[in-house]
């Protein structure tokens, strides 16, 4: 179903047909790799539940029970294993595969809600609607919340309003005021500045940690008094952004939905190492690893680089002398092809590797994008159609095959075969919506 279908078929569900207002919901998915992690583990339900992050370092989701025991966001699992261990926490290594299929199941169930929708997040989406004079959206956003619950399993808060910024702030009151069940419309009060009042200048969207102690220092302390500070003066420290910001706080919309993501200008792709690299082979092995990720990536992206970097640094906190270095290489012609680009790449690896200096972390990252619709040749290096159009194919049958039997199906030599460095995921529970073989077994007797 098209965004812009105003079939009857494509007609929205459960919300009002006709109204003269436009209306901005923001859905945003609840503690949202901890109720992934729950749904394809329904044991996990009402149980205090911490999600890590890469290399199993740091804690990045906890699930409500988790927060109401008092554990912080971000806090190094290390330093609190044997205590959650003593409150019988529940703790999983972050499953990308699992928390990207969910998010794209999430996606495509609110598309139905909605006249458009911005992916913003992962976890997140902002959506247009329609509201008649004085109408309160609150049922509507209950009856999303029951549509995700029943067909996915997670739980969702709905924040309304009539510009993006309020109704991000509309979306934090849902959630911390648990006498509106996750769902709250913000256009529906008799007074806004209440409620505004609540909301704490740190937790207003876009205003940073600077930013907010500049607006604390002049007694600019919530979203009420940001909202009715004198714009000139705002203006001064932030520019247009700054009244943009100001101008949503008072209800008049400055800032569109963004319903096709404009093209990257680069493209990362850089991780920790579970142990530290200390071998030439083994850091090749890493930058193959990233290289080829990175490629996929731009196919993904429609897009062609014409430059790549290559970047490493040892650990800063291991009482050595730090060691962090890059190089950059020109394209003759701009490729996605992962065998050009890991030409490019690997020789890097010899330029970069210090014996003396064991690594920490490697990256890849792609620059100078474009269009795969352009391709500007090269009169020494000329790149024949029908060669062109091979490889094209052969790198679509290549993603093809590992999108359906699983990332990895097909490797590249270069990537090696269960390296030592690799992210430890030693708490990773199954791929159950994108692997065959970690599909759930129910017996019936």
């Amino acid at each position: 179903m098209s965004l812009h279908d105003t079939s009857s078929e494509g007609r929205l569900q459960g919300r009002p047909q006709t109204g003269s207002q436009p209306a901005i919901a923001l859905i945003d998915g609840n503690n949202f790799y901890a109720s992934c992690e729950a749904v394809m583990d329904p044991s996990l339900l009402g149980r205090p539940l911490v999600v890590l992050s890469n290399n199993d370092g740091c804690i990045v989701s906890r699930s409500a029970e988790a927060r109401r025991l008092g554990i912080a966001m971000g806090t190094p699992y290390f330093q609190v294993q044997r205590q959650l261990e003593r409150l019988g926490v529940e703790v999983r290594s972050s499953n990308y595969a699992l928390y990207a299929d969910m998010s794209q199941r999430l996606m495509a169930t609110l598309e139905r809600w909605v006249e458009e929708l911005e992916v913003y997040s992962i976890d997140e989406a902002f959506g247009l609607l329609s509201r008649r004079e004085g109408e309160d959206l609150s049922s509507w956003g209950r009856q999303v919340r029951r549509a995700v619950r029943r067909e996915l399993g997670l739980p969702v808060a709905v924040g309304l309003a009539s510009t993006k910024v309020l109704a991000k702030l509309a979306n934090r009151l849902a959630k911390t005021q648990p006498a509106h069940g996750h769902v709250f419309d913000l256009e529906a009060q008799a007074d806004p500045t209440p409620w505004l009042e609540q909301v704490a200048i740190e937790d207003v969207w876009g205003i940073g940690r600077r930013l907010a102690r500049w607006c604390r220092l002049r007694g600019v302390a919530d979203a009420r008094a940001l909202r009715d500070m004198p714009s000139g003066e705002l203006r001064q420290k932030c520019g247009v952004v700054g009244l943009r910001l100001q101008q949503e706080l008072r209800g008049h919309r400055c800032l569109p939905l963004t319903l096709v993501p404009p093209p990257k200008q680069e493209t990362c792709v850089s991780r920790s190492f579970s142990q530290p690299v200390r071998t030439a082979d083994a850091l090749r092995q890493a930058l193959a690893t990233y290289t080829v990720r990175a490629a996929e990536k731009l196919r993904r992206q429609h897009q062609r680089a014409g430059a790549l970097s290559v970047f490493v640094r040892s650990n800063p906190f291991n009482g050595t002398s730090f060691y962090s270095n890059s190089a950059t290489v020109t394209l003759a012609v701009p490729s996605n092809d992962t065998a050009v680009l890991l030409a490019a790449a690997l020789p890097l690896a010899e330029t970069l590797f210090r014996p003396c200096h064991p690594l920490q972390k490697a990256g890849v990252l792609l620059l100078q994008l474009q269009g795969e619709e352009q391709l500007q040749h090269h009169l020494l290096q000329p790149l024949p159609p029908e060669q062109q159009q091979r490889r094209a194919a052969l790198m679509a049958v290549l993603d093809r095959l590992n999108r359906r039997y699983g990332s990895g199906t097909v490797r590249w030599a270069a990537c090696g075969l269960q390296p030592a460095w690799a992210m430890r995921r030693e708490r990773l529970s199954r791929a159950a919506t994108t692997r065959l073989e970690a599909i759930p077994r129910v017996l019936a007797r």
